[in-house]
């Protein structure tokens, strides 16, 4: 059971990781001008 919960946490946690700032419209997306996309959370 221990490891199972290392799992899911360690899931989350490298998932947080690679979220980036920047805000969202009322959609929850948002226009990345580094890459020239849109694209939503």
């Amino acid at each position: 059971m221990k490891k199972i919960l290392v799992v899911v946490l360690a899931a989350t946690f490298a998932s947080a990781a690679v979220a980036h700032s920047g805000g969202t419209n009322s959609a929850g997306c948002h226009n990345d001008t580094k890459r020239g996309t849109y694209h939503c959370h």
